[in-house]
């Protein structure tokens, strides 16, 4: 795999500056809010990402709602964001489906 990318469950904002520290340049968050009784708000990931000098996107959908829009949005991001790249949900299971549908697609750059 030419990509340089980890993809993990949820991560909090207090991580953030270690996810920075490791080298990680871009963060895509595909974990929508409220799915669990006290997940980390996206806004504040998003404000400690900036807080770090990190990018941040947002692509967020329930597992089983994974659709071509996500998918497109996803990948046009992805191609231009700066790698290492740390993408996440909760556990990284609908991380990694966006990410292998996008290379099945062929919309990832190499």
């Amino acid at each position: 795999m030419s990509h340089k990318i980890s993809i993990t469950g949820q991560i909090t904002p207090d991580q953030i500056p270690m996810i920075a520290e490791n080298g990680f340049k871009t963060i895509i968050n595909n974990r929508p809010d409220g799915e669990e009784p006290n997940q980390p708000a996206n806004a504040d990931i998003a404000a400690a990402a900036k807080k770090a000098g990190l990018a941040y996107k947002e692509v967020l959908f329930a597992g089983n709602e994974l659709n071509q829009n996500h998918v497109e949005e996803f990948a046009d991001y992805f191609n231009q964001a700066e790698q290492p790249i740390l993408i996440f949900c909760r556990t990284g299971n609908r991380s990694t489906g966006i990410y292998e549908a996008a290379k099945q697609m062929d919309l990832l750059d190499d």
